[in-house]
């Protein structure tokens, strides 16, 4: 069912399971994704892959969905020689989508949608995402985030994500991209070790949200599972706001080969840790699928 209750609230009173990978769950189905769209060219040529996808998250037991919002930015679309207006209607989709999945999925907890807004390198498609320093200013990367970000808002999602942001420059431009649009929102970094991907400290980072009040959670995503801890404990130290985290599987990106290497240490034992640094919404990133949800959901209930 929808929520009755806000994101936030829920916050204040427990933890609150994310959903995993969009883009592994839509690979699994057997989808292609190696369009530099990802998976927002779902978005406008198989929406009812999107839904499905989001369903067998809340099946799994997330009581959010993060929407295939990602990768979908009014440049991006442009390249592929989608009009702006289209543009616009295919972003307000991903939060409908999420919202359907949400109505099917007929479960009795409250279950919210949160609508995904990547870093500006996501756009790019070239892996920069996880370096940052794109040399733009932070103006530049206001002026690039607000747009997309007030369709999303218009949209009516619960929160907005503000995620795998990699350096500071566009967490201060996405915080100031988000004020007045009504709108709560989370910020996550993507970070290695005790850094941001640019290499800042995690406490000047998590900083910049401190005083934001548009901001209700702060934290990591798109990350290695083992860095989660330091980072939570480092941002609520830092916010004292609710911590958010959904790490990847650990595995590793290769951005020119375009596929994963390694193996997988994310296991559903490292959970409970994550939730006495202070995190109150937990759930996994890329190749973190329903299963794994399953077992972050589990592991929370038994907690």
């Amino acid at each position: 069912m929808t929520s009755t209750i806000t994101l936030a609230e829920a916050l204040a009173t427990g933890t609150v399971v994310l959903d995993g990978g969009m883009s592994n769950q839509l690979e699994s189905a057997g989808h292609d994704l190696s369009d530099e769209l990802w998976s927002a060219r779902l978005l406008a040529e198989q929406p009812e892959a999107v839904t499905e996808a989001h369903l067998a998250y809340f099946r799994a037991g997330a009581d959010v969905a993060i929407t295939a919002s990602y990768q979908a930015t009014f440049e991006g679309f442009a390249k592929r020689g989608i009009a702006r207006e289209r543009a616009a209607q295919l972003m307000a989709l991903s939060v409908e989508s999420a919202r359907e999945a949400a109505r099917r999925a007929r479960v009795p907890r409250p279950l919210w949608v949160a609508a995904s807004a990547g870093p500006y390198g996501a756009m790019l498609a070239d892996g920069s995402e996880y370096r940052g320093r794109y040399g733009l200013s932070v103006d530049e990367l206001e002026r690039f985030h607000r747009p997309r970000l007030e369709v999303l808002a218009a949209a009516g999602p619960d929160v907005l994500a503000l995620e795998t942001v990699p350096d500071t420059d566009e967490a201060a431009a996405l915080l100031r991209a988000v004020r007045g649009l009504g709108v709560p929102a989370w910020l996550t970094y993507s970070v290695a070790g005790d850094r941001t991907r640019a290499g800042q400290p995690l406490e000047e980072a998590f900083a910049l949200a401190a005083e934001a009040d548009e901001v209700i959670a702060v934290g990591v995503n798109c990350c290695a599972p083992q860095d989660v801890d330091f980072a939570a404990a480092t941002a609520a130290r830092v916010t004292g706001k609710p911590v958010v985290v959904y790490p990847n599987s650990g595995e590793t990106w290769d951005a020119e080969a375009r596929a994963w290497t390694g193996r997988s240490t994310f296991t559903v034992g490292q959970v409970k840790g994550w939730q006495q640094a202070g995190a109150r919404l937990i759930g996994g990133c890329c190749r973190v699928g329903p299963d794994g949800v399953a077992g972050i959901a589990g592991a929370l209930e038994a907690a």
